[in-house]
């Protein structure tokens, strides 16, 4: 649970990517290339809310990839404002941030698609999302 009561999962070891203002399309895209490019196994795309997109990769890296690894996606992105806003707060906090839970008038985030092996730190996620909704009950 972040600061604002909000359900999350943080760390250092998963790259993650928040794709607010994209097509599914474009999330797609995206996901794809740095999937490719840095071989990380696969990745979940989860839609948060309407035209907004979080992607988690499978393969754990170091921080310092971590880093490369969304800065390059902000540079394929040419530089989108949320996604550059967003990578900004994850290299001021050391660690990067998405939400499981409900937000405000925003649902949950849902899987809309997988592609590649779920056995790292897409595990990791999904267990954390199933731990998450048990405490959203209670």
């Amino acid at each position: 649970m972040n600061g604002n009561g909000i359900l999350a999962f943080t760390d250092r070891y998963t790259v993650k990517l928040d794709l607010d203002g994209t097509s599914f399309k474009t999330a797609l895209n995206y996901a794809k290339r740095v999937n490719r490019w840095f071989r990380l196994e696969g990745y979940l795309i989860l839609r948060s809310s309407k035209g907004n997109y979080h992607a988690v990769f499978n393969k754990p890296v170091t921080w310092e990839k971590n880093m490369r690894v969304m800065a390059w996606a902000c540079f394929i992105s040419s530089f989108n404002p949320a996604l550059s806003r967003w990578f900004i707060m994850q290299c001021i906090k050391r660690s990067s941030t998405l939400r499981f839970g409900k937000k405000r008038d925003k649902p949950r985030p849902r899987i809309v698609h997988r592609h590649g092996r779920e056995d790292k730190r897409i595990g990791v996620y999904l267990r954390s999302r199933v731990l998450a909704r048990k405490c959203e009950h209670t």
